[in-house]
């Protein structure tokens, strides 16, 4: 018979502050890889594609706080 999310969130619960944290740090570590073994080096790829367009001048950079004063302004903050 399969447990339910109730059960587990009681069990943990009763898990000492050291052990919830481990458990805690586990499972943030398996959601934060990448579902396609793919993707990761994509991601590389495109990081390094866009880096050598930066530096050979093809591309111009934006000031981080202008990125956040537009997402604030974009998402109503």
């Amino acid at each position: 018979m399969a447990r339910t999310i109730e059960d587990i969130e009681r069990d943990i619960r009763l898990l000492s502050r050291k052990e919830r944290r481990e458990l805690l740090k586990t499972l943030i570590a398996e959601l934060d890889t990448p579902s396609d073994p793919g993707a990761e080096r994509a991601w590389l790829e495109t990081c390094q594609r866009r880096y050598k367009e930066l530096v050979e001048g093809k591309v111009a950079g934006i000031p981080g706080p202008l990125v956040f004063e537009r997402l604030r302004t974009r998402l109503g903050g």
